[in-house]
């Protein structure tokens, strides 16, 4: 009910609706506590994120868009897969992800095979070969930036609050 009908309706309504209002008002905007606890999580989740793609960068070259093909590519049971379907696996548009397939080729790390129609994205030799290498140091900097983060006193909560909110179930 919107309060211009309510102003028509009646007075008493009209002090229900500025009740409503406000209290629709108060629950639109975070707590002082509850903003500090959602910059708290975006400002980890991005600390973290930029360390493991720092040290993957450092060590081995690729970029985190460069991690992520190659990881999905070889990750696939034949090694190969359709460019639309890593485009839909990504998220990405698939203008992003030919660019970034473009650059790749440039640098050996991969090719495509087929035609417009029906693209196959292969990893080469060498981009197997960096994504081996960048696995590994993926793996030693999540464990230092985030697994070896949390206190074993507190990691089955943790890590149970994590797994559901991953899940989209955000209930407890």
């Amino acid at each position: 009910m919107s309060t211009m009908r309510c102003v028509v309706m009646s007075t008493e309504c009209i002090r229900y609706c500025f009740h409503v209002n406000n209290a629709e008002r108060r629950m639109s905007k975070l707590s002082e506590q509850e903003m500090g606890q959602w910059i708290a999580w975006k400002r980890a989740t991005e600390a973290v994120m930029a360390a493991v793609v720092a040290d993957i960068t450092a060590q081995t070259g690729l970029s985190a868009a460069d991690f992520s093909v190659l990881t999905r590519v070889v990750e696939t049971p034949q090694g190969r897969i359709r460019q639309q379907r890593l485009s839909d696996d990504l998220g990405w548009e698939r203008s992003r992800l030919s660019r970034q397939l473009t650059r790749m080729e440039a640098r050996g790390l991969l090719q495509r095979e087929g035609s417009t129609a029906n693209w196959q994205v292969v990893a080469t030799a060498d981009g197997r070969g960096a994504v081996r290498d960048a696995r590994r140091v993926h793996a030693a900097a999540v464990r230092r930036s985030l697994i070896n983060a949390v206190p074993s006193e507190d990691a089955d909560a943790f890590w149970r609050v994590v797994a559901r909110l991953g899940a989209g179930n955000p209930s407890p």
